[in-house]
């Protein structure tokens, strides 16, 4: 899951963003409104973290701009601003999640999860593709009954390969999903990720790799 945090506190905002990070998924970070406008222009997201209160663009104008989309990602505000008028209001103008300031992280990382699951192409929440079990809330995998001992990142590999399969994922695709926009395109890191993982997958491998394509389950 790829997830666009914007928020005028640097330190919060990197708190959230590690936060996210340690669930596996790939964090980018905006520090005002236009620079998040730019980043939503470039790269696809699955959930934006949104502050209602931005420089450069007011987030209430960057929400709409959002929701005008044909193919957007879930908003979920995230804002100093509680009280139910505001709740009210930051839902009026297509925010799909609010929640106030200071808020308790568990709740945080669930709500970003719903909001992934309500997404109009997002898959039940358990994925099941050949003889994989995968939740992505409880962070378990199964193979055939056997547990998956899973780092965060082989976990992370693995869910987008299910979200895609029976398609292709590029290694292109996989560190955007996976990584974040600071991976290096050049490094093998996902070479050495997708060989991690099929080795904690065990027999028969059921990775496919097609050269100048990408991966998939098959």
């Amino acid at each position: 899951m790829r997830v666009l945090v914007v928020e005028d506190d640097d330190a919060l905002a990197e708190v959230v963003a590690e936060g996210l990070r340690d669930q596996g998924m790939a964090v980018d970070v905006a520090y005002d409104g236009l620079a998040a406008a730019a980043k939503l222009d470039v790269n696809a997201y699955h959930v934006v973290v949104l502050d209602r209160d931005l420089p450069g663009l007011h987030g209430d104008v960057l929400c709409q701009m959002v929701t005008e989309r044909s193919e957007r990602p879930m908003v979920l505000m995230l804002t100093a601003a509680g009280e139910p008028d505001e709740r009210v209001s930051g839902l009026a103008l297509g925010a799909d999640d609010y929640l106030a300031k200071p808020f308790h992280f568990p709740e945080l990382i669930l709500r970003i999860q719903a909001l992934a699951r309500r997404r109009p192409d997002a898959r039940p929440r358990t994925l099941r593709v050949a003889g994989i079990a995968l939740d992505p809330v409880r962070r378990t995998a199964v193979r055939d009954g056997r547990r998956l001992e899973l780092s965060v990142k082989e976990f992370a590999v693995l869910e987008a390969l299910l979200r895609a399969s029976p398609g292709f994922l590029s290694a292109e695709l996989l560190l955007e999903q996976v990584w974040d926009e600071n991976a290096d395109s050049f490094t093998n890191t996902v070479i050495v990720t997708v060989g991690r993982l099929r080795r904690k997958l065990g027999d028969p491998p059921i990775i496919e790799t097609v050269r100048g394509v990408g991966y998939r389950v098959a």
